[in-house]
């Protein structure tokens, strides 16, 4: 089956780079794990590189951007992971669950296979504030539809621990609200080749002419000015982290 990152990913080792704050973030939450699986791995962002790491992909675009020294990685999906019952200290999936055909059973099939912790960089769909919102306002329909909610994770893994991860302004890993104090990168044609709502939504062209217009005049500045002093801020995305 061809995935949908095997068109969305060509640019998406130059584009996302990983953020040692988050990294940081990350590494803390899988704790003393010697062993971890990586689950969406794509190019291999945030696999720790003091453990043992195997990685499953299911887009061969993806694969071919990893590094020669990333992780060794089997072309897979979550939802039928080829692995033994607990085989792994840890696990992680880093925004990526969103992706998957079906959440249920790629969660489950983490819990199964992991003897330990199971880690997840999400988005919370209910959170609302992100500024990008206004402009384009379907890219709320989008995350409502795509992402699981915050009590879904209790459901399907157990007990979890749920954390905001506040996004540094000059964060290195090009994810969609990564440029949130950087407005005119969503009109780099480039850049939103890495964000996949783009590829969803269908024609953004009249808000990101109305933003460009904005950002000219200085309407966004004055109207967001209480984001251009931050160093960092809450656009919604959470770590939910197993308590086991």
């Amino acid at each position: 089956m061809r995935t949908s990152y095997d068109t969305i990913g060509v640019n998406y080792s130059d584009l996302r780079k990983p953020d040692s704050r988050i990294e940081m973030v990350i590494g803390r939450a899988l704790g003393t794990a010697k062993t971890v699986l990586n689950v969406g791995a794509g190019t291999g962002s945030y696999e720790p590189t003091d453990r043992i790491v195997t990685a499953v992909e299911p887009s061969i675009e993806m694969i071919r951007q990893r590094s020669a020294l990333a992780a060794p990685v089997i072309q897979g999906y979550a939802e039928n992971l080829p692995f033994d019952d607990n085989s792994f200290d840890a696990s992680m999936a880093i925004l990526t669950v969103h992706h998957w055909a079906d959440k249920e059973k790629g969660l489950k099939e983490m819990r199964r296979v992991t003897r330990g912790r199971v880690v997840i960089l999400t988005f919370d769909p209910l959170h609302r504030g992100y500024w990008l919102a206004d402009y384009i306002p379907e890219l709320v329909k989008l995350d409502e539809a795509q992402m699981p909610s915050m009590t879904d994770y209790e459901e399907w893994l157990g007990p979890v621990e749920i954390t905001p991860v506040p996004i540094p302004h000059d964060c290195t890993d090009g994810f969609l609200g990564a440029y949130w104090r950087r407005p005119a990168a969503y009109l780099d044609p480039k850049i939103r080749t890495a964000h996949s709502c783009f590829w969803a939504v269908d024609n953004v062209s009249t808000p990101l002419k109305k933003l460009a217009r904005d950002l000219n005049s200085g309407a966004w500045a004055q109207r967001y000015s209480e984001l251009l002093d931050l160093d960092e801020y809450d656009f919604g995305y959470r770590l939910v982290t197993t308590k086991y």
